[in-house]
């Protein structure tokens, strides 16, 4: 399976890239708003390295959110314009859910209270279980204060720097981030359930509202969409 694997929603940005047979190739840098600039190149670099084109992926993954809303909307744009040039489906997932899935790679967790910090003094939340085939969802994805937060055997994410103290106590922490490595372990289960999607529906899960874009973010989003529909075939 031929998979093409991205997150650009936290202060890091992640590009993996499987192909059949091969070992996966990945590059790491800025997220946010620095992640539109530097996302299309990353992975023209990685296709070259592989050897293959865009229409040769099976699908690309991307993390749809929550996170931040500039990082987003590029994750999101450049999947659908990569998508839709290359007639290739796109694989939404849930960024917390990449999240619980490093840490069970790290530690072997299969109940995990996965947190990204998002800022204004709050985290997203969600709790995951592994049944040994598949991760599910325990409840809804939260945008909570982080004392308000209950225990769990696993906690991981980027909140310990900010809200440590304020986090659940008990239960190990693992610092983790929704890489771009862990989107292509979970894509082909998720494809198996049928969660693919065609390139149109390539959008973000916001968990906080924005109720607008700044122009820089707008103009951004525009021109990752269109950097990326020129580079596919």
């Amino acid at each position: 399976m031929n998979l093409l694997a991205f997150d650009t929603s936290t202060e890091a940005m992640s590009v993996a890239l499987v192909r059949t047979g091969a070992a996966p190739l990945a590059h790491s840098g800025e997220g946010g708003a620095k992640a539109s600039s530097t996302l299309i190149p990353a992975v023209l670099d990685l296709l070259a390295r592989a050897g293959i084109g865009l229409a040769a992926l099976d699908a690309i993954a991307f993390g749809c959110g929550p996170g931040s809303f500039t990082g987003l909307r590029t994750a999101c744009s450049v999947a659908q314009g990569l998508a839709l040039g290359a007639g290739v489906p796109v694989l939404p997932v849930e960024t917390l859910l990449a999240v619980a899935e490093a840490a069970r790679e790290r530690t072997g967790a299969a109940d995990v209270l996965a947190l990204l910090d998002a800022r204004m003094d709050e985290v997203y939340a969600a709790r995951y279980w592994h049944d040994g085939q598949r991760w599910q969802r325990q409840g809804e994805i939260r945008l909570c204060a982080p004392d308000v937060l209950e225990p769990a055997p696993c906690i991981a994410g980027n909140a310990f720097g900010p809200y440590g103290g304020r986090l659940p106590a008990g239960g190990e922490r693992v610092e983790a981030l929704p890489t771009a490595a862990a989107l292509l372990r979970l894509a082909p289960q998720l494809l198996a359930q049928g969660l693919a999607r065609p390139a149109e529906q390539a959008l973000p899960l916001y968990v906080r509202d924005k109720v607008a874009q700044t122009t820089a973010e707008r103009e951004a989003a525009r021109a990752a969409a269109a950097a990326a529909a020129r580079m596919a075939p």
